[in-house]
């Protein structure tokens, strides 16, 4: 009994002995976490935060014993700031991918152009062959008629053909009518096609007494072409519009540029004047961005279908865009391209121009630039 006795105190005293240790380590090591923050914090370094198990976590009657600690996180640290170099690659990453997005965009490959003219005749005839050409082609979409330079005889106002004859302003509304008439007639039956047949004229050396005058009735006329349209059911199948090849080397001080838009403007039509003509070297060879973006975007009733012969002209019209969108907080309304292309020249085509010009808008604007209709036109001279 007495030997008995012995072994339990003997197992008592080993126990206690046993905490005494678990005891002494805990302390030992706490003491060495409070001497290395004590030297970390005088060296300037991030305090460190250790997490000491208790000592029952190593017990095998404790259920947690085989749980991971949870990670904390890092208290103070601040993430890193791009730099330059970061940006510049993030910004040209943005740029391919709305360059990606823009040829998505790009019109189907059995689109086609419609075919513009410079007229040299108003003979009615004429006109209507020329509507019932376009029908059997099977296009729709823009047709601009360019009567050339705007004129008065005297007595009233028109242009001078590319002929060099004059024709008055009624005599041009007769013969967009017979155009119209021919293409309707000649259409299949049952057809939807569209045309906006847009009255064309140019900012070259205006021989007229008055540019504002010639503007608005410019305006009235397109008027007076709608109401006839109306009247003669063609308006299912034709719209009336109105156009001017506006080019700044034929007017350096757009002045009577101005004035011509402003008196279309005034006349309250409601019908959209169409520039069809260039920026001849870019923003600030001729024009300042207000003047040409007045003439493209600015005014009420101005829409843009831009020559595009080449690469270098889609990235003047990118850099308008551009500009316009930065300076003014507004886009660029385009409504199209418009080409020159003939066997004879070999120029862009007009699938090709189109699909140029959205490029060098994505490339100069990104995600911001503005659509381009996949309504394209090619411009020759009438037979």
């Amino acid at each position: 009994m007495l030997l008995e006795s012995n072994k339990c105190g003997n197992r008592r005293k080993g126990g206690l002995g046993t905490a005494a240790l678990a005891l002494g380590l805990v302390a030992l090591g706490f003491g060495l976490i409070g001497l290395g923050l004590e030297r970390s914090s005088a060296r300037g370094a991030l305090p460190i935060r250790l997490v000491v198990p208790h000592p029952m976590a190593f017990s095998k009657a404790h259920p947690a014993s085989s749980a991971r600690p949870r990670p904390r996180p890092l208290v103070g640290v601040e993430p890193l700031r791009p730099g330059p170099l970061v940006r510049r690659y993030a910004l040209e990453a943005r740029r391919r991918r709305a360059v990606r997005i823009a040829a998505k965009h790009q019109p189907h490959s059995k689109s086609r152009a419609t075919i513009s003219l410079y007229e040299h005749t108003v003979r009615r005839s004429v006109l209507r062959r020329q509507g019932c050409r376009t029908a059997k082609r099977g296009v729709g979409g823009i047709v601009i008629l360019d009567f050339g330079q705007p004129a008065s005889n005297g007595h009233t106002y028109g242009t001078y053909l590319f002929s060099g004859r004059f024709a008055g302003n009624k005599a041009i509304t007769r013969a967009l009518l017979a155009y119209a008439g021919g293409y309707r007639y000649c259409l299949r039956r049952g057809s939807k096609l569209r045309v906006t047949l847009a009255r064309g004229t140019s900012n070259y050396h205006p021989q007229v007494p008055s540019a504002y005058k010639a503007g608005r009735k410019w305006a009235r006329e397109t008027m007076d072409l709608a109401k006839r349209l109306r009247r003669r059911g063609l308006h299912i199948h034709v719209t009336a519009a109105a156009a001017d090849d506006v080019e700044p080397a034929w007017d350096r001080s757009f002045h009577r540029t101005r004035d011509f838009f402003r008196g279309y403007r005034d006349a309250r039509t409601g019908h959209l004047l169409y520039n069809y003509g260039s920026l001849d070297g870019g923003i600030g060879e001729i024009w300042n961005a207000r003047q040409t973006f007045f003439v493209t975007s600015g005014m009420k009733y101005a829409r843009v279908i831009p020559e595009i012969y080449n690469h270098a002209m889609a990235k003047q019209w990118a850099e308008l865009a551009h500009i316009a969108r930065r300076r003014y907080h507004r886009p660029v309304r385009f409504a199209g391209v418009m080409t020159t292309h003939t066997s004879r020249n070999r120029g862009m085509k007009p699938r090709d121009a189109h699909k140029v010009l959205v490029r060098a808008l994505a490339e100069r604007s990104g995600e911001s630039a503005p659509d381009v209709p996949a309504t394209m036109t090619n411009i020759i001279a009438a037979n």
